[in-house]
This record gives C-alpha cells, structure tokens and sequence, in this order.
C-alpha cells in the first residue's frame, strides 16, 4: 500500500528520506548538522533532519534505531520508538543515546534512524467493572517462562 507523504526541507542542505531497497518498510532519515555531534558512552542527543512532514490524517510515522547502528555500535532511540504524530509540523528530531563503549560520532548526512507509516486506530474508553475472562488471566511478565 502507498500513502503520499508530504515533505517540506527546512534547509537546502536536508535529505528526503529514502527507501534503501525496493522491499524496506521504512525510510532512512539523515542528520543534518553544521558541524559533528559526538556521542560519548552513556550520553543522548537530539539530532536535526531538516524535514518536516505531513502524512495525513489517521496516520503516524514512527521512528525507528537502524539495526546496524543497534548492533554493531551500540547507538538506539532515547524513546525505543519516535512518534510523529499526524497533525505534528515541526522539524523531525531524532533522540539518539549510546549504550556503547566508545565515542560515536554522528556527520551530516549520516543515516541516523528509520521512519516507516502506520495507520492510527483512536479508542473509544468504554468504562467496566469487570472484563472478559481469559485463560491467561493476569499472567504477565515473563509468566510462561524462557525455555521450550
């Protein structure tokens, strides 16, 4: 499926996203900086793209670590997960944190993070007092255990 997203570069030097490859669930998203950011071990940053965006109506754009970045230098999401909500117009910012154990330096126009489109589903509170029963009932945090 294929939403149009609209797009508004906040700098001439900004990037539109791009989908790296034709089966991707989600875009790149580039920094955009006068000068490097380094992340020492532990410390956050947020870290400007130069783009703002408009992608309608019943629909979020969520952000997302790169996996490489996660894996091989330890740099994630301040939040886990970045959300842009549809009526935000602001410029998208991205939280990054690392948990690794050197320096990491983040350049302009590094690929930073990804951001994929989902649709919003809105609930209507409906106040009970009681719920339906379950066979797991209230099991929860690792009740089911680790092995097979």
């Amino acid at each position: 499926m294929e939403i149009k997203v609209k797009i508004k570069k906040l700098s001439e030097r900004a990037r539109i996203p791009e989908y790296q490859t034709p089966g991707a669930a989600a875009v790149d998203l580039c920094a955009l900086l006068d000068q490097p950011v380094i992340l020492p071990p532990g410390s956050t940053a947020l870290i400007p793209t130069g783009i703002s965006i408009d992608c309608g109506a019943s629909v979020t754009a969520l952000i997302f670590p790169r996996s490489g970045l996660a894996s091989k230098r330890g740099i994630a999401l301040a939040n886990c997960v970045g959300v842009i909500d549809s009526d935000y117009r602001g410029e998208v910012k991205v939280a990054l944190t690392n948990h690794g154990k050197e320096d990491f330096t983040v350049c302009d126009g590094d690929r930073i993070a990804q951001m994929g489109f989902f649709p919003v589903l809105r609930a209507d509170f409906i106040e009970q007092s009681d719920l339906d029963e379950t066979e797991r009932g209230e099991g929860g945090f690792g009740h089911t255990g680790v092995g097979n």
